[in-house]
């Protein structure tokens, strides 16, 4: 593996087989009745958090904390970043610190990439912009692996706000490359220009892709990211682009359903669906520290003691 996670495109198949073998392993350490490992003792990860993620945050830091590394957390509100104090300056200062891995969420699109370039230890890309988001990438394809076996050939149906989703992107890059078939369904208004240069099929008719998808994942609608009519109401999205009960009996019967949350339930999803024995959403959660200790611990090179 390379010293950095910016992109799910930098990995290889062997590469995010790797991960997802790590991870696998690293999973049922985390059933036994003391989850830490001695692996990363003496290292220091440090989250820093220009946008606010409970959920990615929090995960980052159960990760690093059951292999026993220092964890800091720096979160960008009141601190002197909020004060004018640069990226560069910022990335410094952890330089100086000491900080074995630097965990970076951050509302520009490719600050993980420039401050790769400032500091020495490793940077993992937790979500830039609306560019890349590669662990999620990575937890969704483990959480699919777990229910389905192979991706090698499945068929995966991502729907939603494809254009302000680094999850989108991050996961058709790595579905791509583990040899999943990946579609978007969306308005045209929520694609990105650039998508016809993406290894995947665009289709507008969510009902016509439902019935040959293995999985089905739903993307939030990022209301904060839009300033600008992208769907003429939220109802009529809903009733074009929602997944609702009608639609999920639609689905082949061992289908599953996704979404990276947090959910518009109602909009999006319907809460059924949500909360149905066929939806991964509670699982993926759980599966995001398992694959955050597995990045971790293969960037920063410890070793598994059973």
């Amino acid at each position: 593996m390379k010293r950095h996670l910016i992109s799910a495109g930098d990995l290889t198949k062997d590469d995010a087989l790797l991960i997802l073998d790590t991870a696998e392993e690293l999973a049922r350490v985390s059933e036994r009745s003391i989850k830490k490992l001695p692996t990363l003792r003496g290292r220091t990860v440090v989250n820093l958090f220009f946008e606010d993620s409970t959920r990615t945050r929090i995960s980052f830091e159960a990760a690093a904390k059951r292999l026993s590394a220092d964890v800091i957390n720096f979160s960008a509100k009141g601190s002197s970043v909020s004060k004018g104090e640069s990226l560069k300056d910022t990335a410094l200062t952890l330089e100086a610190m000491g900080a074995d891995a630097v965990v970076i969420r951050h509302g520009a699109s490719g600050a993980p990439h420039r401050l790769a370039n400032w500091v020495r230890g490793s940077v993992v890309n937790a979500g830039d912009g609306t560019h890349e988001h590669p662990t999620q990438a990575l937890l969704d394809a483990f959480s699919m692996r777990r229910r389905l076996g192979g991706l090698e050939g499945r068929k995966v149906t991502i729907v939603g706000d494809v254009l302000h989703s680094r999850v989108a992107r991050s996961n058709v890059l790595l579905l791509a490359t583990l040899g999943a078939e990946v579609t978007l369904v969306a308005p045209p208004t929520l694609l990105p220009v650039s998508v016809g240069t993406w290894p995947c099929e665009v289709s507008y008719d969510l009902d016509a892709v439902l019935p040959k998808s293995d999985v089905v994942m739903m993307l939030r609608v990022q209301k904060e990211r839009m300033n600008a009519a992208y769907f003429p109401s939220e109802r009529e999205y809903s009733r074009r682009y929602g997944l609702d009960r009608d639609r999920f009996a639609k689905m082949p019967d061992d289908a599953i359903v996704m979404h990276p949350g947090p959910m518009n339930r109602g909009m999006e999803i319907a809460a059924e669906v949500a909360d149905s024995p066929r939806s991964t959403i509670v699982e993926q959660v759980a599966n995001g520290v398992t694959i955050r200790m597995a990045v971790l611990y293969l960037l920063l090179g410890g070793e598994i003691s059973q």
